[in-house]
């Protein structure tokens, strides 16, 4: 039995190899695209929560000033605030 490997052979087998090099490159691409997506989702969540803790304690602030005999402006920003925790709770809830 005689193996001859002629012009034609190579350049198929160059074509296949390309072929596989690319196909491996979109996977391991996909692959990173997908583990960086839900580190990105982890990191927002920590975000959200620390966003909610430090709008807690601004109203904490708030609901401070205004038993102090603070009025008009701090009394509205409260509301305003009240009124945001709601309905991003009501949002996260969905």
């Amino acid at each position: 039995m005689e193996v001859t490997i002629n012009t034609d052979t190579l350049i198929t087998l160059a074509s296949l190899l390309a072929a596989f090099t690319s196909l491996g490159g979109v996977i391991v691409w996909w692959i990173k695209f997908i583990e960086r997506d839900k580190r990105q989702d982890q990191e927002l969540k920590a975000i959200r929560k620390e966003q909610t803790l430090i709008c807690y304690g601004l109203l904490a602030c708030l609901k401070g000033l205004k038993e102090q005999g603070c009025n008009g402006p701090v009394t509205e920003a409260m509301n305003k605030m009240e009124k945001h925790l709601n309905q991003a709770a009501h949002d996260e809830e969905t």
